[in-house]
Order: C-alpha cells, then structure tokens, then sequence
C-alpha cells in the first residue's frame, strides 16, 4: 500500500513514518510540504491513498483535494487537519475526501482510518455521521457559514482568529482587494456588520477553538 503524506511539519510527517512503519504493507512512498509538489508527485506516480493536511502552503488543503478529485477521482484522499471536524469535516467530505482525521486522534486512529478508506469506504466519526444523516434526511437547517464558498470560507475563518487583511493576503495568497471583497460578500450573507460579529459567530459555532 503505497502513501503519500503531505504536510509542511518535517515532524509531524516522521511521526506519521514512525506510526506506519509499525504496520505490515503499508509504505509511506513520498512526502510532499506544499501543494504544489503534491500535484507534482500525483503526476509521476501512482499512490494507493493520500494524508493531505489542510492547511498548507501553495495550495490550501481544499483546494488540493478539489484538483486531486479532478484529475483522479478515484483515489482515496484522507484530510488529516488540527481544526476540530466540526470545522471542516463536511465540507472536505462534500469535496470528496475518503475521511476526515484531526491531528489529536492520529495516533490512535491513522491506521484504521486508511484501512477504511482503502477498502472503499469513509472514515467519519460518529457526530459526523449523525449531521450528515440529519441533513440528507432535511432534519437539520443548513447553518448560516455552510452557505458560505469554500474560499469564502477560508475567509471566514481568518478573520474568526482574528488575522488582519494583509496577514490573510498572505496566508491564503490573495490581493488584500480580493480579501476585501471576499469579507463584503461573507457580511452580506451572514448578515452581519463588521468582524467582531464574525468572531463572536464563530465562537457560538465551535468554528474556533
């Protein structure tokens, strides 16, 4: 079972090495810090299941994973993440990532989870379970920030930690003009005035710890 492990800590990526190497038949093949070279690999080699953080430079987590289930669709793509799943679980599922791992649990839940996914199946926590469920089913409204694109809500989330326009610019590689008009749109849908409220939302939602 051949891997690829993408994340921009040298020691996070051992740690997972460490975790792996212990079990039979799974090999970690490449390493990837950026989303670049992580598309560059995709397209010399062939991988059995990729461990993509979500946040990383060149290329933010989502985005990766949109181009990865463009052009291999049927390749597992297990998003490993620090954010609680509250935060982004259902969006990188609805994007089409095989499961959803926060950094805290890898330890006890890695090799379960690619066992999951390779086999063709998703790895979701129970409380994930239970909110999607609910939302096929339609017994749950649609929250006000899950109307929110995907950029928009990289957006969202920057300034819910309290990052300035010029540090998101940088963070997510935008003009502050395009930060700027991602923050009017995220006001106008969420109804909001300024970024305490956006704060304050976020707090409410669980979307920050």
């Amino acid at each position: 079972m051949k891997i690829l492990i993408a994340d921009d800590h040298p020691i996070f990526r051992n740690g997972l090495k460490h975790i792996l190497a212990e079990e039979s038949g799974m090999i970690v093949e490449d390493e990837a810090e950026n989303g670049r070279q992580v598309m560059s690999l995709l397209a010399r080699k062939k991988y059995d299941v990729v461990i993509l953080d979500i946040e990383m430079p060149q290329g933010s987590g989502l985005d990766v994973l949109k181009q990865i289930k463009e052009l291999y669709p049927a390749l597992p793509v297990l998003i490993l993440s620090f954010y609680p799943e509250e935060q982004y679980a259902l969006r990188a599922l609805k994007l089409g990532s095989a499961g959803y791992l926060t950094k805290e649990s890898a330890a006890s839940e890695l090799v379960n989870a690619i066992n999951r996914v390779i086999s063709g199946g998703k790895y979701i926590t129970p409380n994930i379970a239970e909110r999607l469920t609910g939302l096929l089913d339609g017994e749950l409204e649609t929250r006000p920030h899950e109307r929110l694109s995907e950029r928009e809500y990289q957006v969202f989330h920057k300034i819910a930690e309290g990052k300035s326009t010029s540090e998101i610019s940088n963070e997510l590689h935008l003009s502050p003009k395009t930060v700027s008009t991602y923050k009017a749109r995220i006001l106008e849908k969420l109804g909001m005035k300024n970024d305490a409220q956006i704060v304050r939302y976020a707090v409410e939602e669980r979307l920050i710890k």
